[in-house]
Parts: C-alpha cells; sequence; structure tokens
C-alpha cells in the first residue's frame, strides 16, 4: 500500500543536446535511476563547440535540436554532478527551465535545461544547423 503521507515526487522532463544525447558519450539512456524518452524536441537557442561537448545559449532565431527525458529526482541528482552544479559546483553551466517544442506535436512541455554560461564560450564555433550529433558539424567562425 502506498504511503500517502509522503507521496511520490513527479517525474520531471529535461533536455538533453550534447553529449547526454543517446549515442552520445554520457548517454542518459545508461545513467539510473533510468530515464524515460519522451520525445525529439527543440529549443530556441545557439550551439557551440566546446571540444569534446556542446554548449547551448538560450533564445535568438536559431534552434537546437536533442531529446526530452522524463526523470526521477535521484537522474536530476546525477546529472548535476556530470554538469558541475553539484557539491562543488562551477561557473560553466547553469540549470534553467524552459518551454520546449516536441516534434510532431503542437505540445510544448516545461524541461530543465542545462545552458553554458556565456563567459565560458570564448571564440566557440558557433554549430549552425544546431544539432550536436547531425551530420558533419558545420561552423559558422
Amino acid at each position: 500500500m502506498p504511503d500517502e503521507s509522503h507521496p511520490a515526487r513527479p517525474s520531471r522532463c529535461v533536455f538533453v543536446y550534447g553529449t547526454l544525447r543517446c549515442g552520445g558519450s554520457n548517454d542518459i539512456t545508461r545513467l539510473r535511476p533510468a530515464p524515460r524518452f519522451v520525445g525529439a524536441a527543440r529549443v530556441a537557442g545557439a550551439l557551440h563547440h566546446l571540444g569534446a561537448y556542446p554548449g547551448m545559449t538560450l533564445g535568438g532565431s536559431g534552434w537546437v535540436r536533442g531529446e526530452v527525458y522524463a526523470i526521477a529526482p535521484a537522474l536530476e541528482a546525477l546529472l548535476d554532478e556530470i554538469e558541475d552544479l553539484g557539491a562543488e559546483p562551477t561557473d560553466e553551466y547553469v540549470k534553467r527551465e524552459v518551454v520546449v517544442q516536441l516534434e510532431g506535436q503542437a505540445q510544448a512541455l516545461p524541461c530543465l535545461v542545462y545552458e553554458i554560461n556565456p563567459r565560458r564560450l570564448g571564440s566557440a564555433p558557433l554549430i549552425a544547423h544546431g544539432d550536436w550529433l547531425g551530420e558533419g558539424n558545420l561552423y559558422l567562425i
């Protein structure tokens, strides 16, 4: 019988756009507790190539492609650690909540996203097509 004095916290959604995407070096589907895939999505923003990983800045006229996953609080804490927002945070990323447009659906969904601190971009090239895992990252310099 469920303990009604402590209802389960509903899962949150996260938009992942770089190494956390399925097939990426930090593939979220390999993490535990396992996330639930919600769908492909896009967010208004710009994607920058930082070497082994990308950084996204929110807003503007471009789009960044990614994936949305429903996550448990324990996985959110693990993602915070991966993005250096855990016990000893850096200023590289900021966790935000944004409205994400799911592909093929009229529905928009509030999601967590890890936005790069613009001060960390330096002269990082822009990934013009906004897709870290897309065919040959094309840059604008």
